[in-house]
């Protein structure tokens, strides 16, 4: 069973469908998201944090395990924290040891999904263009 637990995010909208990822900085592991028609990006930055991040669209997400399997999503909701994935389970346990107690975060928009293995917190941040 995925397990997801919805995070407050300050996105700007109320339908993550809308929104887009733009770009990932590895120099700053900040994730830029925008919506079409606001003058706002949202930034979330796990920086100085250790990261593992995967970006994929929605198809090979729904095929990675069933969708009866998942508990907890909200609809158009953006930003989670997951537990029981396959994506946190095969990352190495050398690695997860040294990192603490890493977590891992997906973000959903209507056309992808970003997530983000840290043991760091996600920080938010609503910044005009």
């Amino acid at each position: 069973m995925i397990k997801y637990f919805p995070i407050e995010s300050k996105a700007p909208w109320a339908d993550a469908d809308a929104a887009e990822l733009v770009s990932f900085d590895w120099q700053r592991e900040t994730a830029t998201f925008e919506i079409w028609n606001d003058d706002r990006v949202l930034e979330v930055s796990f920086l100085g944090y250790g990261v593992i991040v995967r970006m994929l669209d929605e198809f090979p997400l729904s095929t990675e395990s069933h969708p009866g399997d998942w508990a907890g999503l909200v609809p158009h909701h953006f930003a989670y924290r997951v537990e029981g994935d396959p994506f946190f389970d095969a990352q190495s346990e050398i690695w997860c040891i040294s990192q603490g107690s890493p977590k891992h975060y997906r973000f959903i928009t209507g056309s992808g999904c970003l997530d983000v293995i840290s043991s760091g917190e996600p920080a938010f941040a609503l910044i005009r263009r």
